[in-house]
């Protein structure tokens, strides 16, 4: 495999890190375990495998290019790369631990620690349980190396082989001359004032979408550098019944429930919800099948306004899901979701310079993240021990407290929460209330 410049939105998250507020994702996936040593072969088919999987031996470097190839893409300079690591070892990345008797709590311990940003930026964690039955293993990838769609087709590269249909071979791109045809720069002049045209527009809808906050303090921190994790389980079944009663979507009806658990979490915790109504962040994929940045994150959004003051919850659910038409039909280009469309306007170096004040300025855009990440419907297997449960983590915006991801796998619906760990020591809470909130919306829609 050769270099390949990261794409736009992917430098942007390689330059939101720092050293005490990490960005990468994760996902904890429990097995059932045939014999207590299970986690241990594991790990060796981790380390086995990955040396197998091209993608798990890229690294990010940065680029600096000389004044020709800056000529090309002169939105490039400054940036970084991802080419294979020649000096890759599985063992630095694949690690086996002692028994844990809460794979949530170690996942929290470990998810706050950085990945290492000289070597291609993944880890494995395998954690045997302590009963013997059971093992986790805790996937880290940083974000400018994979969003969740291109996380899972990593992680599935080190899991039992499947039948799946072949995907059809990707076209060569056609070389490209070391310097540009002095025919082309009136057009490359065009482009990039036109490229300066939408990041106004898209910065002036960003701006908008700032105005009349009504957040809650409990959301919002200074950074400590600590994570904590937690997950819920819910049955497909019921929030398949729920939608059939009151219409809309399976995703409206998730996000409903992360704003009723806000608001009888907030309560609980002596905060309140009155005059509460947070901006969510709700991703939405642009990957097509032939980008220019294949491997790259491709990324806007929705943003709505979490009726968490609303006490009614059929009223709460029936605003998100309002609030989601409306989204869908203007499109995924407006208010707080542009600014991942705004990454791809924007010169590399001025991520690089600016990805800090960025970082530091995410809380003015949105206040929680709500994010959903597909898995395939068959059911995976490690070694031959079975995928049970699996829990996506988001990674966790810098001054925000808490990060909500879902997932739907063999019939059940996954959240994974993740928070600062510092600012929510309650984060079961937060837990409990998901679990809640689905119950009464169940009996409510029930017969």
């Amino acid at each position: 495999m050769t270099a390949d410049l990261l794409a736009p939105l992917d430098l942007a998250f390689w330059n939101l890190e720092s050293a005490d507020h990490p960005m990468h994702l994760g996902a904890l996936g429990i097995f059932t375990a045939h014999s207590p040593t299970a986690g241990a072969h594991a790990a060796d088919l981790l380390a086995a495998r990955a040396a197998g999987v091209p993608g798990l031996r890229m690294r990010i470097r940065d680029v600096w290019q000389p004044l020709p190839v800056a000529l090309r893409s002169p939105f490039s300079f400054g940036g970084a790369a991802r080419e294979p690591d020649p000096d890759f070892d599985p063992l630095h990345h694949v690690r086996l631990h002692r028994p844990a008797t809460d794979f949530h709590a170690a996942a929290g311990r470990l998810m706050g620690r950085p990945l290492e940003r000289s070597r291609p930026p993944w880890e494995a964690h395998v954690l045997p349980g302590a009963d013997g039955d059971c093992f986790a293993v805790l996937f880290k990838f940083h974000h400018a190396l994979a969003d969740g769609l291109r996380a899972l087709t990593l992680a599935a590269g080190v899991m039992d082989p499947m039948d799946m249909p072949a995907s059809r071979p990707r076209p060569a791109a056609p070389p490209r001359p070391l310097l540009p045809d002095v025919r082309d720069l009136p057009g490359m002049v065009r482009g990039a004032l036109s490229d300066v045209g939408r990041a106004l527009d898209i910065g002036s809808a960003v701006a908008r979408s700032s105005l009349d906050v009504r957040s809650a303090p409990a959301l919002g921190c200074e950074p400590s550098g600590t994570r904590r994790t937690a997950g819920v389980v819910l049955d497909l079944d019921d929030v398949h019944r729920i939608r059939k009663t009151v219409g809309g979507t399976v995703n409206d009806v998730l996000i409903a429930v992360v704003a009723g658990a806000l608001r009888r979490w907030l309560d609980e915790r002596g905060d309140g919800s009155e005059g509460v109504a947070p901006r969510a962040l709700i991703p939405v994929s642009r990957r097509r099948p032939r980008t220019a940045h294949p491997q790259g994150n491709r990324l806007s959004g929705y943003l709505i306004r979490l009726p968490v003051d609303d006490p009614d919850p059929l009223a709460r659910l029936a605003s998100v899901r309002e609030a989601m038409d409306r989204n869908k039909d203007a499109g995924p280009h407006r208010g707080a979701g542009a600014v991942a469309l705004l990454a791809d306007h924007v010169p590399a170096l001025v991520h690089r310079l600016g990805g800090p004040v960025v970082g530091q300025a995410a809380r003015l855009w949105f206040d929680l993240l709500v994010t959903s990440v597909p898995l395939p419907s068959l059911g995976l297997k490690l070694g031959g021990h079975p995928l049970t449960a699996v829990f996506p983590l988001a990674p966790l915006a810098p001054g925000h407290s808490l990060a909500v991801a879902v997932s739907t796998y063999r019939g059940g619906v996954h959240y994974g929460l993740v928070a600062d760990g510092e600012a929510v020591p309650d984060l079961d809470l937060f837990a409990a209330a998901v679990l809640r909130e689905v119950a009464e919306l169940t009996e409510v829609c029930r017969p």
